[in-house]
């Protein structure tokens, strides 16, 4: 399945965010916030404060639910975010990006924008069915969530590190039996 650019890029920061919460926690201070800003190409405000700091880090475990939830449950979390933040998707074109949704004004706070944006992928996986999409790191360690919008579906950890931890133990295994 081929997703628009914006829902490709939406899904896969609210992954990292989410997965910025799992051990070692990997957004504790404003630069980290700042370099997650820069590296996902959002737009408008960005207050550079503890309070937002606070504000977008709170968000990792609302957004957990979401992107973990069954189809459903999705549908409603999707409907609540998008009518508590008064959401109302526009096209809008900016730096070299084309045409694409926003759903609340450039001036909303970054958790805002980024809850917002993330439900607005959803839709999109939603309505595709292919919640499949997400699952949970097959790491017995951890607990990250995996995006996997390759072809053959078949991403299976969430982080290079996981893929390399498990690619190791693997090839250990199969060693000690030969």
């Amino acid at each position: 399945m081929l997703f628009a650019d914006d829902t490709v890029a939406s899904m896969a920061a609210a992954v990292e965010l989410v997965n910025s919460a799992e051990d070692p926690d990997t957004l504790t201070e404003i630069p980290q916030l700042d370099a997650f800003f820069v590296k996902h190409r959002y737009t408008g405000a960005h207050t550079r404060t503890g309070a937002e700091l606070t504000a977008v880090r709170a968000l990792r475990a609302p957004l957990r639910r979401l992107l973990t939830a069954d189809r459903d449950t999705a549908v409603e979390l999707v409907n609540a975010l998008l009518a508590r933040h008064r959401a109302v998707p526009r096209l809008v074109r900016h730096d070299d990006l084309d045409y694409h949704i926003h759903a609340v004004p450039p001036d909303a706070p970054l958790d805002v924008r980024i809850a917002v944006e993330t439900a607005m992928a959803m839709i999109d996986l939603i309505r595709a069915d292919e919640l499949s999409r997400l699952a949970i790191c097959a790491d017995d360690d951890c607990q990250g969530i995996v995006l996997d919008l390759s072809r053959n579906r078949s991403r299976r950890y969430c982080s290079t590190a996981c893929t390399n931890r498990n690619a190791v133990a693997a090839y250990r295994a199969r060693k000690a039996v030969s």
